[in-house]
């Protein structure tokens, strides 16, 4: 079963320097058919202009990942870590029992696009923690590779829950093929470009939520860059 959530179904703000799409219900955007799905919180599509981004706020008891698209993004937070996260990047980000952070766009000239995620942890009053890694898209297209999970396997980043998260970078004319426990669920985020899902036309900014399938197929005529969420 696939469940489409269109992209123009998703919350918007423009607040300046801030233009964002909410998959799920955020901030001020409600809507009580998309709370998230399963441990899959939030996904924020942010693009922050030149110079710009988010001052020094707070979180605890959440799994944030950073995933830019174009761009830079610059981060510093309350454990003394500071990095510039840029397209081929992840970053893992555990809130726990509490930590302070800020991101700003790194390129006075260029604005940066990026998908920040939250992921529900599978217990409370973790130990704040960081971690950041390539993903290695770019070298290897055509395939979903396995950039987050809870393991932290095959070079992933080490999320709290059972969650496995692939990306994929889908060259123009392209099929890619995943099989998926029947028991499990997915969520299927379109980060850039249009593909089709088992014959399901996509376009950007569209997710998919997915039950008792047991393979997908996304192939893309113009190319595509996309997320697939494997979840308990």
């Amino acid at each position: 079963m696939l469940a489409l959530h269109k992209r123009e179904e998703r919350g918007h703000v423009k607040i300046g320097w801030l233009d964002t799409y909410h998959s799920f219900s955020f901030g001020e955007y409600y809507d009580p058919r998309y709370m998230g799905f399963r441990a899959l919180r939030v996904i924020n599509d942010d693009r922050i202009s030149p110079s710009a981004g988010f001052p020094t706020h707070g979180h605890r008891d959440m799994e944030i990942v950073t995933y830019v698209l174009e761009g830079s993004l610059e981060h510093k937070d309350s454990l003394g870590t500071g990095s510039v996260i840029r397209p081929g990047e992840i970053q893992r980000m555990t809130a726990g029992t509490g930590i302070h952070h800020s991101e700003y766009n790194h390129s006075a000239e260029e604005s940066v696009h990026l998908l920040q995620i939250w992921i529900l942890p599978e217990q409370e009053n973790l130990e704040p923690s960081y971690e950041q890694k390539t993903t290695g898209l770019v070298e290897h297209p055509n395939e979903l590779r396995l950039i987050a999970s809870r393991d932290g396997r095959q070079g992933s980043v080490t999320v709290h829950q059972d969650v496995n998260l692939y990306a994929a970078l889908i060259e123009p004319g392209h099929t890619i093929t995943q099989r998926l426990d029947s028991k499990r669920y997915g969520w299927l985020q379109m980060a850039r470009g249009n593909a089709t899902l088992n014959g399901l036309p996509l376009r950007e900014g569209d997710g998919v939520a997915i039950a008792e399938e047991a393979e997908l197929t996304l192939a893309s005529e113009d190319g595509a860059e996309v997320l697939l969420f494997d979840l308990a």
